[in-house]
Formats: structure tokens, sequence, C-alpha cells
């Protein structure tokens, strides 16, 4: 009887069905490209289909999430997934500000291989700081600027208020001689608008997306805000807890079904923002805007290259303390030739 009953047991657990790994994901703002184009369908649709994995999507937004709780709370364990810009990130964790670090990559290929660089630095992040794996890193478009003033060179930044798109980037606008103004993305509108803010930096297709050519005038084109790198990331535990099928599933899936084509249309994706915004081209998004567009001089560049590696990199480096500034030299540094003193 006891043999019996342990063969019928064997039977019947290895013709029992597997569980879907059930997923519960906040991605980034709903309304960008980003999520639209990449997050929603991977979620959706590319990840279900390849494997045992049922998805329920959401968006921080939607969700109505304080920016800078997304990932405390994804280490609690309050969902399984969530992505958003690094940036939102840095009161908690001042290293990470090493991942997004203005003007020292200038198109998609360099930023992702200063990203590549970084990663290693930014799992250590992630795992210690928010107990979570980093599953992906992506793009948004580089970060430029955006003003409801009339301007014809980075020069003529010294004195307004700008909304800076991160720690780092509002330390070059200080040190730029502009005044850095503390105000979120959805709020960005009403303050050009209102003259709280004069310029506000994100990616020239957020810019576009959420209708800032309303309320702007001129476009400066300098990747005065770097990339703001998208982080993806699942608690660690409910990782932990997934077979290492499911793990190495997962892990293909999500770059070659997300983050590659992320990084693929990064670059194109400014030029054709840029001509959708000031109509100088084809406007593949809809109709094409007129703001003007701001030459960036090699004398503008220049300047403001030298106060990054000269003032803003070492003030972050003094602030992460620790083996951080050391790790970004041996890692990021090297791959974007700048070495912090």
């Amino acid at each position: 009887m006891k043999k019996t009953l342990t063969i019928l047991a064997a039977t019947t657990a290895l013709a029992a069905p597997a569980f879907a790994e059930n997923l519960s994901v906040v991605g980034s703002w709903s309304s960008l490209p980003l999520h639209n184009s990449y997050e929603a369908p991977f979620w959706s649709t590319t990840l279900p289909a390849a494997g045992d994995f049922k998805v329920e999507l959401t968006t921080h937004n939607q969700m109505s999430l304080g920016l800078g709780d997304i990932y405390p709370l994804l280490g609690q364990g309050v969902y399984d997934v969530a992505m958003t810009v690094a940036d939102y990130a840095v009161s908690d964790a001042p290293e990470l500000e090493g991942l997004d670090v203005p003007l020292i990559a200038l198109t998609a290929d360099e930023a992702r291989a200063m990203v590549d660089a970084a990663r290693p630095m930014v799992s250590d992040i992630y795992r210690d700081r928010f107990n979570s794996h980093v599953l992906a890193i992506a793009p948004y478009p580089p970060q430029v600027v955006f003003c409801n003033a009339e301007i014809a060179s980075l020069a003529d930044l010294e004195g307004l208020k700008v909304r800076a798109s991160g720690r780092m980037t509002a330390k070059l606008l200080e040190a730029l001689g502009a005044e850095g103004v503390n105000v979120s993305f959805s709020e960005v509108p009403g303050a050009l608008q209102k003259g709280v803010v004069d310029c506000a930096v994100t990616g020239a297709g957020s810019g576009y997306s959420a209708g800032w050519w309303e309320v702007s005038s001129h476009l400066l084109p300098i990747p005065l805000g770097g990339w703001d790198p998208v982080v993806t990331a699942i608690n660690l535990d409910k990782w932990n807890g997934m077979s290492a099928e499911n793990q190495t599933l997962l892990t293909d899936q999500i770059k070659t079904g997300f983050e590659d084509l992320a990084w693929a249309s990064a670059q194109d994706a400014l030029v054709n923002d840029i001509a959708c915004l000031t109509g100088n081209g084809a406007c593949p998004s809809g109709d094409a805007r007129s703001m003007t567009l701001v030459e960036v001089s090699d004398e503008d560049f220049t300047r403001a290259r030298d106060i990054l590696t000269s003032e803003v990199l070492p003030e972050w480096a003094e602030r992460a303390g620790g083996d951080w500034p050391a790790r970004w030299n041996d890692s990021v540094g090297k791959v974007v030739g700048v070495d912090i003193e």
C-alpha cells in the first residue's frame, strides 16, 4: 500500500501543471515613449509569450508614487519590479550619481559604453541600498535645455532659473551661473508658463510628448543632463525565490526584448525629436513645432566640460565618499577618458 501511494504521489507531482511566475511591475512615466514603445510591450506581451510569466503592469505616475519612494518600496516588497530614472534615488544613494554624468557621452554608443562600465557599481548599490537586483538599464534620449527665454548660447543661462534633471546636472548649472530649481517633471509646463523657471532640462522626446514646446521658445541641444538612465530592478527576495531557469529567461529576454531595443533607437530619437520640436527636418512622431534651435559652439561645450571635470565631479567624489571615486575612475572614467583627481 505504501509503495502504491508513493508511486501515485510521484505520478501526480509529475502531472501537476507548473505555476506561473506572477510579477507585479511598476513602469516609468506612462505618457513617454520609453514606456509605450518598449516597457509596456515587453512586460505585457514579449515576456509572457517567452515563458510562464503572468504580469500585472502599472506605472509609478498612475499609482501617484513619490519619485523618491519608488525603489525603497521595491526593496520592501510592495511590488516585484520597478523602473524609473536612477537620479530619483540619489538622495538615498549619492554614489548613484556616478551613473549619469553630463557631457561625457555625446552619442548613444558612448552612453551605453558608459552605462555598461558603471553597471557593476549600480548592481552593488541596488543590492545594498534597495534590496533589489538590477535587470536592465535603458536610456531616455540626451537631456537637453528648453527655455522660455531668448538665449543664443550656453553663457546666456547665467542668472536664469533652470530646472535640472538630476543632482549632478543641478550642480553643473550652478557652476555655470544659473540658479538650479527643484521642479517635478509634471509641474514643469506650469512653472515655465508662470516664470517659476526660465528653462528646464529633460529629454527632447519627453519634452515633445509632454507639450513643453507650448510653453518654451528656445531649444539648446547640449546634453547638459546626461542620458537619464532608467534602471529596471526586481526585489531581491523575489529574485532569489525564482527558479534558475526563470532567472535566466528573464535576464535574457529583458536584454533582447527591452534594453537592446531602447538603446538602438536612442541616437535616431534625438535627431527626430529635435526635428519635431524645431521643424528642422521631418517629424515622425506627429506635427512639427517651431522652437528656435540654438547652436552649441565649441566654446560652450569646452567651458561646460571644464567645469564638470574641475568642479562638479570632484564635489561628487567627496559627497559619495568611500571607494566610489576610485571605482568610478577604474570603470566609467577609463571608458570616457576622465579621471577624478
